[in-house]
């Protein structure tokens, strides 16, 4: 029996100002992805730092300039830029983990019909105490994903190509939250969307220390809550959040 092949996959990465992280964040996706990508694009965001520069200097990697600021414009970006079967996003400052694309593709080859993988943000940044209840939260928020069947964080994506194309791509009217809770309730009109407490990236936690995690929590759920219920986002202005 001929062994399945693995899928075409397209790891898309958008970045606005992230001289500091973009760096490591390819680093990571290098050396952790074990070559299963079959592109890795970076797509500068209007950044007006060295973000595209550092990440023109890794071979292989394709950088897309999109002069619209915009992480969701980013993520259309991407996926028209892109070539591959499944479309894989995470954040410029993400650390990618060893096993997370092999896992991806167990997954996608697992369930035929799943159209749409995400998982949790765990942070490398943050104290002991902040990255317990952290663990809480989203362990607190499965049994939403459990009645809604649908949640995902953006910048923890995998999505069928052609599940993104019968959508028309990502709603670029919304500029920061609420696109990935926009994203997956849209996708389950085509299959599932799976969300696993495994299926970890590593982020900063830049934004929930200048935020605050009481503060970032109830922002996220309202966002969420706000597509959910009443299918649309309750603030479609950008809101940077360093």
């Amino acid at each position: 029996m001929e062994k399945e092949k693995d899928p075409k996959i397209s790891l898309i990465i958008p970045a606005y100002n992230e001289e500091k992280y973009i760096g490591a964040c390819l680093d990571y996706a290098i050396k952790n992805s074990g070559g299963k990508f079959l592109e890795i694009l970076v797509v500068d965001s209007a950044s007006t730092d060295k973000t595209s520069a550092i990440a023109q200097k890794y071979k292989g990697i394709r950088v897309i300039e999109e002069n619209k600021k915009g992480v969701t414009r980013a993520r259309q970006r991407g996926f028209i830029e892109s070539k591959g079967d499944i479309l894989a996003f995470i954040d410029a400052d993400t650390r990618m983990p060893l096993n997370w694309a092999g896992q991806m593709i167990r997954e996608f080859k697992r369930d035929k019909n799943m159209v749409c993988l995400s998982g949790p943000h765990l942070f490398y940044d943050i104290s002991p105490w902040k990255s317990f209840l952290v663990k809480i939260f989203w362990a607190l928020a499965m049994p939403i994903y459990w009645i809604t069947g649908y949640m995902a964080i953006a910048g923890n994506l995998v999505i069928k190509r052609e599940t993104l194309e019968k959508m028309n791509g990502f709603d670029t009217n919304i500029e920061f939250f609420g696109d990935d809770t926009n994203t997956a309730r849209r996708a389950k009109a085509f299959g599932k969307v799976k969300f696993k407490l495994s299926f970890i990236m590593y982020a900063s936690g830049r934004r929930l220390t200048n935020i605050g995690l009481l503060k970032m929590g109830f922002t996220y759920a309202s966002y969420f809550f706000s597509e959910a219920i009443r299918h649309r986002i309750k603030n479609r202005e950008y809101i940077e959040i360093r």
